[in-house]
């Protein structure tokens, strides 16, 4: 099987990239070749997806399955359309589980649940890119195939505030300065090892059943958020300060939190991976948090230099802070 990946050295993709190696796929990279991770095994194309001129390559392909990581509206769906009609026999958009109903009428999410998010562009251009994909199999026979991952994690921190590519949190742990967690810390969440997504997403290459379907691929693992806060501490060999502050206090505070927390991780929600199970028979998600946060910490550990800090972000929790305990 013949496998273009555009991206596919980020930290979701990579799982999936040495996955589909080990399997014996065919697999190409379509990238700048600017990326430090290199993968034994792979293929890699150079050009930007952003400049046409660098795509004549591609004219002399022909694909089992094309994977777009990087595609975040219907902009750029519409330019794969052109590049890869009648070039793929499949066609797979990363979309996002951020593009479920904001705020849920129900807290368990299979694929069916309404998409609707207007209180981040990134989840609705997210759901304006489905659209134009979805029209394109209804009317022109696009071989497309939908895929939304949630908070997947690897090389990054899966938490709310002062996580993901950023060590804030963490290295105030570290320091014993107080850290913030939404609300009460009971709502509950799903967070998922890139290891584990590359199992249900890899079993979809090539998987022809699957066009015109969505899937998302998640961990059954819920946890409520202190819970996910408590094992990064223990990870860490330190107790969690935690103050409980409430979601939209933190937002009007900081609006630049909004989108990730308001419109993403501030209620409950439960993933359905029935759909995911039905056609990869094979997919178990099996690397538990406190297991794959160690993973994500010694490969911080082992380059220091990935422990970014970004000063706005460290300024904005001690405004919300001391905003909070003024009160």
């Amino acid at each position: 099987m013949k496998v273009l990946f555009i991206g596919g050295t980020g930290n979701i993709s990579s799982a999936s990239s040495k996955l589909a190696i080990a399997q014996g796929i065919e697999l190409y990279h379509l990238n700048r070749g600017k990326s430090k991770t290199k993968i034994e095994g792979v293929k890699t194309i150079l050009g930007d997806i952003e400049i046409p001129q660098t795509l004549d390559i591609l004219e002399d392909h022909l694909w089992d399955v094309v994977v777009n990581w990087i595609a975040f509206g219907p902009k750029d769906i519409e330019r794969d359309i052109g590049l890869f009609k009648n070039k793929t026999k499949q066609y797979i958009f990363i979309s996002s589980a951020s593009c479920y109903q904001t705020p849920l009428s129900y807290p368990v999410i299979t694929e069916s649940t309404p998409l609707c998010n207007n209180l981040w562009d990134y989840s609705h251009n997210k759901i304006l890119a489905e659209e134009r994909l979805i029209k394109a199999y209804r009317e022109e026979n696009f071989p497309m195939t939908i895929v939304r991952p949630s908070l997947t994690y690897d090389t990054v921190i899966p938490i709310a505030i002062g996580g993901f590519d950023k060590y804030n949190t963490a290295q105030r742990i570290l320091d014993g300065k107080e850290i913030i967690v939404h609300g009460d810390g009971t709502s509950l969440w799903t967070v998922t090892h890139s290891e584990d997504f590359a199992k249900g997403f890899v079993g979809l290459l090539g998987l022809t059943q699957t066009l015109g379907h969505a899937f998302h691929i998640t961990s059954d693992e819920v946890l409520t958020w202190n819970m996910i806060y408590k094992i990064l501490a223990s990870s860490l060999g330190r107790e969690a300060k935690i103050v409980h502050i409430a979601s939209d206090f933190i937002c009007k505070i900081a609006p630049d939190f909004t989108g990730t927390l308001l419109a993403d991780k501030a209620e409950s929600v439960i993933f359905d991976n029935s759909k995911i199970k039905t056609f990869v028979p094979s997919f178990k998600a099996t690397i538990p948090f406190a297991e794959g946060i160690k993973k994500t910490l010694k490969w911080l550990d082992d380059n220091p230099e990935r422990k970014l800090i970004n000063p706005e972000t460290e300024a904005h929790i001690e405004t919300i802070l001391k905003t909070y305990h003024s009160l």
